[in-house]
């Protein structure tokens, strides 16, 4: 699956509710957020592989569209990733280092599923 564009109105079910998968990787970005357009493509890549079927949601939330929800979960800077499991934020990673490689991001996201 990839990743879903989460708004305002869907958050509830698209993440909080969100029973499809172990873990949803809620992606708080930007459009001009040079480090978010840097990460999106090895999001989008993560959120296709098979290993994660089913464990895995990458939730997209455009904060300059969506200022409520980044006030709610006090995102001050972006690139922000919340792990929710189960309606609950269980981990995050702020920013974006371009050393950061797709098997780092992998290895982070692995941590985060449940056993």
């Amino acid at each position: 699956m990839a990743h879903i564009d989460v708004t305002s109105s869907s958050f509830q079910n698209d993440v909080l509710d969100a029973s499809n998968a172990a873990v949803v990787l809620a992606d708080f970005w930007a459009p001009w957020c040079g480090p978010c357009r840097m990460i999106a493509p090895l999001l989008d890549e993560i959120s296709e592989m098979p290993e994660f079927a089913g464990k895995l949601v990458v939730a997209k939330i455009n904060v300059d569209e969506h200022a409520d929800l980044a006030e709610q979960f006090e995102i001050q800077g972006i690139p922000n990733m919340k792990f929710f499991r189960n309606g609950k934020v269980v981990a995050e990673l702020t920013g974006f280092h371009p050393a950061e490689t797709k098997d780092a991001l992998i290895a982070n996201i692995k941590a985060h599923l449940p056993a």
